[in-house]
Parts: structure tokens; sequence; C-alpha cells
């Protein structure tokens, strides 16, 4: 009897010390680091490891309150012009890219090579000097030398092109496409105008039309400051503009709160002439009143400095934006003031455009300019500037630009060059579409946003 009952009790222990054991056993397997432990609903197939910043598949994420920033880009690696797509970004076919037309772009039309005009046009651009004499004298002077040695701190993808030619027209549109920018807005003078550095350019105005329209983009019109121009010439630029190109089916309008779709004008430096000038023309009581008239539009004045908000709202203009891309350099251009001019202008019932930029360098035509030079940072200083932009809520964002290479503010296509007197900068480790791609991901983050704050 008392030999069975050992037995129980070493049998006992025996099936006790298996359970320990095994349950021991079982507390040490564990899903490895960084992988998700099995539960309902998870495959072995989900494990797979993903780029830091990237969610799981949409079927399986947990539900977010609102859109996260676009995940970062990562460098492709070594490569050589012309360069390809980055290998983990499959192209989307052309019919299938969306544009969006509160995305707005500067652009310039104003280069030209001796191909098409005989002679470079801005790409040869003079070193503006210091209005000082004494600090001037410290700096070069002179004009820059087409090809290899041009008036910009980076080297364009085309080259030295012209703005006339066809090929060029095209692969621009498709550019600003592929970043999903439904507007260019287009730097222009009237007929027989031009900057200090460049030549009459209103005749290229039907071709741009043209072949935005093939790509689904739409036009409007940057008026820049000749000489002479006041609330009365301007008058006669509206009226010139909208009869001559107003039919055009690129020609952009932009429909407001009461459905009425009117042409969009943006005013460069509109600082140079006084409000009360300004009022005779864009408030219904002005002398010679565009309001409430076939010429009647949307008009947006340049902001620079703080006072300017009062001035732009007493001018009756019906918005404001900042255009430069050095962030600090004016209170416009300032991230940290956005707020507040959002503020101000929902208060008063204005248009708020603030216009964001990859980076600033223009030491190419204003060599004593370094202390406004703000770096890219591979793509990181154009993000900061997107997600100030966003986070006031504007109806529409600006981007400066696809093509002022003086300024080193483009987001066209640039690559790496090296001449006998010359190291361009570039857009590596990246490819030479980086900042398109940058955009497109931002102008949809941007339009999912939209949505939630109309909900």
């Amino acid at each position: 009897m008392a030999r069975r009952r050992r037995r129980a009790c070493i049998a006992l222990f025996l099936v006790l010390l298996f359970a320990f054991g095994t349950l021991m056993g079982l507390r040490t397997l564990k899903a490895p680091d960084g992988l998700p432990a099995l539960g309902p609903g998870l495959e072995l197939a989900s494990f797979e490891r993903r780029p830091e910043g990237v969610p799981m598949p949409a079927a399986r994420a947990p539900a977010a309150p609102a859109a996260p920033p676009p995940p970062p880009l990562r460098p492709s690696g070594p490569r050589s012009p012309p360069d390809p797509a980055p290998a983990e970004v499959e192209p989307a076919p052309a019919r299938s890219l969306r544009v969006y037309s509160d995305l707005h772009a500067f652009y310039y039309s104003w280069y030209g090579s001796p191909r098409r005009e005989g002679h470079y046009v801005h790409w040869d651009h003079v070193m503006v000097p210091h209005w000082d004499p004494k600090i001037s004298a410290s700096y070069p002077r002179g004009r820059h030398s087409p090809p290899d040695d041009l008036g910009s701190s980076f080297y364009p993808e085309l080259g030295p092109y012209s703005s006339r030619d066809p090929d060029v027209l095209r692969e621009h549109m498709a550019q600003l496409r592929e970043a999903a920018i439904g507007v260019l807005v287009l730097s222009w003078y009237p007929p027989g105008m031009a900057d200090d550095n460049g030549e009459p350019s209103d005749d290229l105005v039907p071709a741009i039309l043209d072949t935005a329209h093939q790509y689904n983009i739409q036009v409007a019109f940057h008026i820049q400051p000749y000489k002479g121009r006041d609330d009365i010439t301007l008058h006669d630029n509206v009226k010139y503009i909208i009869d001559t190109y107003g039919s055009h089916g690129a020609f952009y309008r932009y429909k407001n709160s009461m459905g009425k779709s009117l042409p969009l004008f943006y005013i460069y430096d509109s600082y140079l002439t006084s409000p009360e000038a300004w009022a005779h023309l864009l408030t219904p009581n002005g002398p010679h009143s565009i309001r409430n008239t076939p010429y009647d539009g949307v008009f947006i004045a340049l902001l620079v400095e703080e006072g300017h908000t009062h001035d732009i709202l007493a001018a009756g203009f019906d918005g404001m934006y900042t255009y430069f891309a050095s962030n600090g350099f004016s209170f416009g251009s300032s991230h940290q003031n956005w707020k507040a001019v959002k503020n101000f202008c929902d208060a008063n019932n204005l248009m708020f455009i603030p216009s964001v930029g990859p980076g600033y360098i223009d030491t190419s035509i204003r060599p004593w300019n370094n202390h406004n030079t703000r770096n890219r940072v591979n793509g990181k200083y154009y993000e900061t500037a997107l997600q100030a932009a966003l986070t006031v809520r504007p109806e529409i964002v600006s981007i400066t630009s696809f093509n002022e290479w003086h300024e080193g503010t483009q987001i066209e296509k640039a690559i790496p060059k090296k001449t006998p007197t010359r190291l361009y900068l570039d857009y590596l480790p990246h490819q030479p579409n980086l900042y398109l791609e940058l955009t497109r991901r931002w102008a949809e983050h941007f339009i999912k946003e939209k949505e939630q704050w109309l909900m």
C-alpha cells in the first residue's frame, strides 16, 4: 500500500514537472523584435518588414483621425544622367496622373538659346551689383557665359533651353503633371515689354496655353511691375488678357464661394502702387472700378511687410500671397507669421495663398546675398515649408517656383554638372525628379486634408 502511494506521488510530481516545463517553454515563444505577435486576423504573410514611417496595409491598419504626412523619400543610390525613375517607384501611366487646381506653381518663359533666338537669353544673366559701391567692389561683376557658365547655381536636365522650344514646353507640362500641379502661374509682361534681362514674350502665351491644355493644366497670370504700371494700366492689362486669352480652354478661373468663376491674377510687387490708387480699380465704388464688369476677377497682392496686410485690405484686393522661398527673408515669407496672416484674412474675407519653395540661392546673380541662402537639405526644407502651409489650412498653395533658376527655387529636374570653371549644385543622392515626386506626395496629402477640413 505504501509502495503504491509512493508511485502515485512520483507520477504526480512528474506530471507537475512536465506541465511547469511546458509552461516555461511557451513563455519564451514570442515574436522577433519589430514584428507583431500573432493575433486574430494576422497571417504570417503580414510580417514582412516595412520601411520606417510606412503604415500597414489599409485593411489591417487601425483607423487614424487625420492623414499623416507623406513618408520620406529614400536615396536611390549612384547614377549617371540621363536618369531613370527610382527603382522602388513604379511610375503611373500618364493618363492616370491627376492634377489639382488648388496647387499653383510660378513659371518663367523668359529663357532663350542660340538655336531659337540666335543667342542666350537670361541664362547669361548679369551679376547684379550691390547698391552700396563699397560692398559691390568686393564681388565679381559681368555677365555669365553659357552653356558651361549659367546664371544659376543648379544645372537643368534640359540644358540652357529656349522657352519657345515646343519640346521644352511639352517636357515642362509633363513635369508639372508629374508633380500634380494643376495651375501654371505665368510671369507676364504686356506686349512689347520685358524685364531688364529678357525679351518680350507675350507672343508665346498661345503656345503655352495650347500645350498646357494637352496636359490638363490651366494657366493663370502673374503680372510683373513694368515701368508705368498703375491702376489704369492694370485695367488695360486685364482687359487685354481676358479678351485675348479668356476663351481658351486652359485659361484658369477660380470658383468662389458664391459659385461664380472668375479669372485669378497675381500682382507682383503690388505695394509699389498706393492702396488709394488700387482702390480706384478694385473697390465697387472706385472711379474706374473693374468690379461687376466683364473684366472682374480675383486679384491677389504680394505680402512683404506686416503693414501690407491693412494696405491690401484697403486697396480692395481679394487676397494675398507671399512668393519668396527664403523663410525669414520678409514678414510674409516667414512661416511663423502665417497663422496670424491667415487669421487676419479669415476675419476680413480675404484669401491667403502661402508660397512654399524647395530652397533659395541667388548668389550666381547676386553674389553678395549669401545671407539669404536656404539649403535644400535633400528636400527637408521643402517639406517643412509644405507642412507649415498646410497647418494654416489654405484654400490654395503656391510653389516658388517651377523654373526660376536664377534664385535656385526651381523644382524642375536638375542634374550634376561640372565644367572647367563651375561645379553646380544638384539633387543627389536623389534623382532629378525628387521635387516633382515630393510635390505630388504632398499634393495628395493636401487634398485629403482639405476633405477632412470640410467635414
